[in-house]
């Protein structure tokens, strides 16, 4: 009998999944972090093949019954990236005399879209430290749109959120801008009650800056301002996302997913962001993913 597997490769975290030649999951299971733009390549190699190693164990297989491998992880939207880790992989199989006769790496959001829309149109907005968003038509084009990273993009992402939070907050020590929950926040969280201590924090102590978002969030909950127009900011550039989204797509409904704990858990941000999708954008449904990102990774498994 042969077997496809299907990896969704987190940055703290990885979920695997080996299905029946039919994409029929078999088993799941859990690994350690796979995002080889964070760890170490090697570390990471080894990570995929565990977690391999593990569904083969579990069904009491052979590596050999194993027909094809997808993994879906952060950076490999970049070719060169991709092919870089197929390359350890398999230099690692053959390393070890294991054949895999296709292994195949890309973006964790491409993964995310076939799971979502599992051979159907759909958009994946996906609004986590960074944000991005995906479209798949009915022709199966794929459209990307944001993912450029901090510096120089992921509107709408914790980062942003949070950037701007802070920099709110740099204004309240300085008596340059208007005083802000966020502060109080800052100083309970981080203990940082000074302009000093924000700016050791940051560029001394390698401060993560994404992790403040949650707090401009729950100011925002309680009515502060300067955290509500933050928000509102950022909900506007998502929004600008999907219209644009919409408009590559040309489908008459457009059906989105939200992914990532910003938006698709209830908060303050999230309930703003639906709020303007429903009153802002016409034939947009939002809708919840048909599946999860591993079973995504299954059925372009079971294409290669």
């Amino acid at each position: 009998m042969e077997y496809i597997i299907g990896i969704d490769g987190g940055g703290t975290a990885s979920t695997c999944a080996i299905a029946d030649i039919t994409g029929k999951i078999l088993f799941t299971c859990k690994g350690g972090p796979t995002n080889f733009l964070r760890f170490n390549i090697d570390e990471v190699t080894l990570a995929i093949f565990r977690l391999i190693e593990k569904c083969k164990d579990h069904l009491k297989i052979n590596f050999s019954d194993i027909v094809s491998v997808v993994i879906g992880t952060a950076g490999a939207g970049a070719k060169e990236n991709a092919l870089m880790l197929e390359k350890k992989l398999a230099v690692l199989l053959r390393e070890k005399n294991i054949q895999i006769s296709k292994i195949k790496v890309v973006s964790d959001a491409l993964i995310a879209l076939e799971g979502s829309f599992p051979g159907k149109p759909g958009s994946i907005l996906i609004a986590g430290t960074g944000s991005i968003i995906f479209g798949k038509n009915q022709d199966g084009e794929i459209f990307r749109l944001g993912g450029y990273g901090n510096k120089i993009g992921d509107e709408g992402g914790a980062y942003s959120i949070a950037r701007k939070g802070l920099n709110a907050v740099s204004k309240d020590f300085d008596g340059r801008g208007e005083k802000t929950l966020i502060t109080k926040l800052v100083k309970e969280k981080y203990g940082i009650d000074s302009r000093e201590k924000l700016i050791n924090e940051i560029y001394t102590n390698n401060f993560d800056i994404a992790s403040a978002a949650p707090l401009v969030i729950e100011a925002a909950a309680q009515g502060d301002q300067t955290a509500v127009r933050i928000l509102d900011e950022e909900t506007d550039e998502l929004i600008n996302n999907i219209k644009k989204m919409f408009e590559l797509m040309n489908e008459n409904v457009m059906r989105i997913s939200f992914i990532g704990t910003l938006i698709s858990n209830k908060n303050f941000y999230s309930d703003l962001l639906n709020s303007k999708v429903k009153s802002e954008v016409k034939n947009v449904e939002i809708v919840e993913p048909e599946n999860p990102p591993e079973a995504g990774a299954v059925l372009l498994a079971k294409k290669i």
